[in-house]
């Protein structure tokens, strides 16, 4: 483990410390007010003392949060070894709880330069490759010409593409990346990214990412395939978006795009985060709820309505009540697009309820007043699958077999 990663360990738990803190003195500050002001006059005085002892204990416990796990982190480096080759987010278990935070947490995080918010990159078995043409040749022995690049979800990292099948799929455990390259010799690429960041925010570092991956790959890049699950489908979105504008050679290779269950048009779940915090925030009581709330990650706020675009949000405040400013990223005009949604339920309660987190008209683009320009022959919906079972099922991988190994749009 690195002192760097100790380091930023103690700067998480002081913050975590102090959201606790500030959480519960909003509670009691709300509650006792209440009480306060129900009798009246009369409890002035007590009112008084009451706010001052309690304010010298939340006082002294914030100092102590900021202070405690930093000064703890400290003693743990200087009186232990570590080794500097061993980072956190190289070890599969720690890796995974990282990559939550990053989702909840990862903006504020990335601000304060905290070493757990790891900047995007390509990952092989873990471990990032420097995009240096000695390093991708050593990570990718045997190279072809066309690339699948995949993009995982909210809250996780590229391992979660290799998520088993369901016990009752007899199917082939390979993961679609290693059956892609056997059937179609696609050479798989993963990446990692902080999914706390804006979705534009990634879409850009993905640009600049594939950028310099096409320009040190070990042949000339004939192909790309771009499949992401869930919010990684939003960021390959934005991506294409700005690698058009840029006039990219890696966007001028790439012919598909595949969404598994992405938000095109918004997620409910935050949908229903952002309408509790603004009731939430009106009552003095539930008013320290609601901002513990709105301390969620841009990434989070902009699943609402599937921002993709940095004009989405920059002029926008990030907690406003369910106003939808998304315009549309226009697809790449050489490359066909192609969705998955799913519903974990027979239609009628799929339709309104989705796969537990994105409803099928989300994930194809299909709502009253946004449409996003999928072909007629490029979705598929399925039911009875939730949103995880999109990351390895074998219907999935059919549809994946005929669009990536079909022709692509002329």
């Amino acid at each position: 483990m690195r002192t760097t990663d100790i380091e930023s360990l103690g700067e998480v738990a002081a913050e975590g410390l102090t959201v606790l803190n500030t959480l519960v003195r909003g509670l009691h500050t709300g509650i006792a007010g209440r009480v306060f002001r129900s009798i009246g006059p009369a409890a002035r005085p007590v009112e008084i003392v009451h706010d001052a002892i309690a304010g010298a204990v939340y006082d002294a416990l914030d100092a102590t949060g900021q202070r405690l796990p930093p000064a703890v982190a400290g003693l743990a480096v200087a009186g232990l070894a570590f080794d500097d080759d061993a980072p956190l987010d190289e070890r599969s278990g720690v890796a995974k709880a990282i990559a939550a935070l990053n989702g909840i947490y990862g903006d504020e995080l990335s601000d304060r330069d905290n070493a757990l918010a790891a900047p995007m990159s390509v990952r092989v078995a873990g471990r990032p490759v420097p995009l240096t043409p000695d390093a991708v040749t050593d990570a990718f022995p045997t190279p072809t010409d066309t690339l699948v690049v995949f993009l995982h979800g909210l809250c996780q990292t590229e391992s979660s593409w290799h998520r088993p099948p369901r016990p009752s799929d007899e199917v082939d455990p390979r993961w679609y990346g290693e059956r892609l390259r056997h059937d179609h010799g696609f050479t798989p690429v993963q990446i990692r990214y902080n999914t706390g960041l804006h979705i534009s925010t990634n879409g850009r570092a993905f640009d600049e990412l594939l950028t310099r991956l096409v320009e040190v790959w070990p042949v000339p890049v004939r192909r790309i395939a771009l499949v992401g699950h869930s919010m990684g489908g939003l960021v390959a979105r934005s991506a294409c978006h700005y690698g058009h504008e840029q006039n990219r050679r890696w966007s001028r290779a790439t012919q598909q795009v595949v969404c598994l269950g992405s938000p095109h048009l918004g997620a409910d779940l935050e949908k229903g985060v952002n309408a509790a915090a603004w009731l939430l925030i009106r009552l003095r009581e539930t008013r320290a709820i609601a901002e513990l709330l709105n301390l969620r990650s841009d990434g989070i706020k902009d699943l609402r309505f599937g921002s993709v675009l940095d004009d989405d949000w920059a002029d926008a405040h990030p907690d406003e009540f369910l106003r939808d400013r998304c315009g549309e990223a226009p697809f790449l005009p050489h490359a066909r697009y192609h969705f998955v949604a799913t519903s974990a339920a027979p239609t009628a309660l799929g339709v309104l309820f989705g796969d537990h987190l994105v409803r099928p008209s989300s994930a194809s683009g299909r709502g009253r007043n946004r449409r996003l320009p999928f072909g007629e022959d490029d979705g598929l919906v399925l039911t009875g699958l939730h949103h995880f079972d999109l990351l390895n099922h074998p219907r999935i991988y059919d549809r994946l077999h005929h669009w990536l190994g079909g022709a692509p749009r002329q």
